[in-house]
């Protein structure tokens, strides 16, 4: 069943576990993490981006998650969110076909700027949707492969400010922040050590549910440890690529590219996604929270 982002991201918080928020391309992708999160009995976020609409088509990918999740996966909490927004104009256009949680990415702009957009943003939610639109934004920068050339002396630059992270909230009204305390997406190169306190102390200020973004490598330490600090929610990408592209590129190597069973090669490439998933949500805490 479709549910809102923000109720299933306020019950993660509440109950000191923390939900997957898995980007989807296609129906296979789709199908692969409502799959897991059934077979776990656990809630999820199922998320796009402005390239996955673009390619997709915003409306159909939408209703191929609202589809089968209603249809085969009712008793599933399923939220759908917009990741990295990085235009007032794909928001919007999130919104329209349906979206009722988007992630403005204002992260590489000056901080005035990503302050004043995000705002705007937020104002429109609440005037066009009555409030029923969730809006998060990034404070800091999670940086991404080949974006930056970062040696662990230069994180401070990139990693979210507590005390400018407490004014943001207040200045804005967002429903919740995507922080930056030495994750990176990708295969970028993360700080050895996350910055916990870091962390810790932007939970102490600001009373939202904190993301985080580019945790697909995470593994259950880290992971326990950022959601005592008040992570509720990680966004996971690249571990389900993988899965999916390795899958497939092992199958037409050993049957030397004679296969051409489309539904074969991809139903197994689901099916490894779906395991990915399903270990992402036993890290978690949220298996076996429906």
């Amino acid at each position: 069943m479709i549910v809102g982002v923000g109720e299933i991201l306020k019950k993660a918080k509440d109950g000191g576990y923390a939900v997957g928020a898995f980007n989807v391309v296609n129906m296979e992708t789709v199908q692969a993490i409502l799959q897991a999160a059934s077979e776990v009995r656990s809630p999820v976020i199922l998320q796009v981006t402005e390239k996955t609409m673009d390619y997709s088509g915003g409306r159909n990918i939408f209703h191929i998650i609202k589809n089968t999740a209603e249809f085969y996966y009712p008793e599933v909490p399923v939220g759908i969110h917009l990741d990295h927004g990085k235009s007032f104009e794909v928001v919007q256009r999130a919104v329209e076909i349906g979206f009722d949680s988007v992630m403005y990415d204002g992260s590489r702009r000056e901080y005035e700027d990503n302050l004043a957009m995000t705002k705007k943003v937020v104002e429109f939610c609440q005037e066009n949707f009555a409030g029923k639109v969730s809006v998060q934004a990034e404070l800091g920068s999670v940086p991404y492969l080949g974006e930056v050339n970062m040696n662990d002396n230069e994180w401070e630059k990139y990693m979210t400010d507590p005390g400018q992270a407490e004014e943001f909230v207040k200045e804005t009204g967002i429903s919740a922040l995507a922080v930056a305390i030495g994750n990176a997406h990708g295969f970028a190169k993360e700080r050895k050590e996350p910055d916990y306190a870091r962390l810790e102390m932007i939970n102490k200020l600001v009373d939202i549910p904190l993301i985080l973004h580019g945790a697909s490598d995470w593994e259950n330490g880290r992971v326990k440890e950022v959601i005592k600090r008040g992570i509720c929610c990680f966004n996971v990408d690249t571990a389900t690529r993988m899965a999916f592209i390795n899958n497939i590129m092992v199958a037409l190597k050993d049957e030397g590219g004679g296969s051409f069973d489309m539904r074969r090669l991809l139903g197994n490439a689901r099916e490894a996604i779906k395991e990915v998933v399903k270990t992402k949500m036993k890290y978690f805490g949220s298996d076996g929270k429906i």
